[in-house]
């Protein structure tokens, strides 16, 4: 996968806002679509039961690739959210650390 080539630059989630994200898939293998859904899920059980915390790593319309750590809260059908409203598209995130 070319994503995990460029750097990827630290960020805080509330930077998050700040950022726009293409409506298109980063992942093409659907065995790694479904990983991510896998681990997106069991990254939220974490946040809710023990406010755990996890590395997000994610590409932004620009190809700008992100990490943040964070708790996620929610898991829906296309996008996550953590604190304070904050989303992220699932189609843009590509791992779950």
């Amino acid at each position: 996968m070319e994503t995990l080539e460029k750097e990827i630059l630290i960020i805080e989630k509330e930077q998050v806002l700040g950022l726009r994200f293409s409506s298109s898939e980063v992942l093409t293998d659907p065995v790694l679509i479904k990983q991510r859904y896998f681990d997106l899920q069991r990254s939220q059980i974490l946040g809710n039961t023990s406010r755990g915390k996890v590395w997000i790593y994610f590409e932004t319309a620009d190809k700008q690739v992100f990490k943040v750590y964070t708790t996620i809260w929610a898991v829906g059908e296309k996008f996550i959210s953590l604190k304070r409203g904050i989303t992220i598209p699932i189609a843009s995130i590509f791992k779950i650390d």
